[in-house]
């Protein structure tokens, strides 16, 4: 049996764990695109964005890719978009649940 590191774990899921966060990784989920294209399409703030994309990429979620003066955001592979989307099929079946749930913990 695989010996679980819980901590490691419960990071990664942190990175997915906020409003703002999961608005980036959709908005990058089909194309790469610059802190400016995320900032107008999420009508954000462009300190906070670059702020979230740091935590994304410090937490191997996203990776950027330098062309000329800009970053070109993406999603690090086909296994995070496919998390996404599992994230989506989980919700749709436990949504109701989700939406009586008094217990979580910000």
């Amino acid at each position: 049996m695989q010996n679980i590191d819980y901590d490691m774990k419960v990071k990664l899921i942190h990175g997915f764990s906020n409003k703002t966060r999961i608005q980036i990784l959709e908005s990058i989920k089909e194309k790469e695109k610059t802190v400016t294209q995320i900032v107008e399409e999420l009508k954000g703030n462009q300190s906070n964005i670059s702020q979230h994309l740091a935590c994304l990429k410090g937490c191997g979620i996203i990776v950027g890719r330098n062309e000329g003066k800009y970053i070109y955001y993406s999603l690090r592979n086909q296994h995070i978009r496919d998390l996404l989307t599992m994230f989506d099929v989980v919700l749709e079946d436990v949504e109701n649940d989700v939406a009586r749930c008094d217990r979580h913990i910000d």
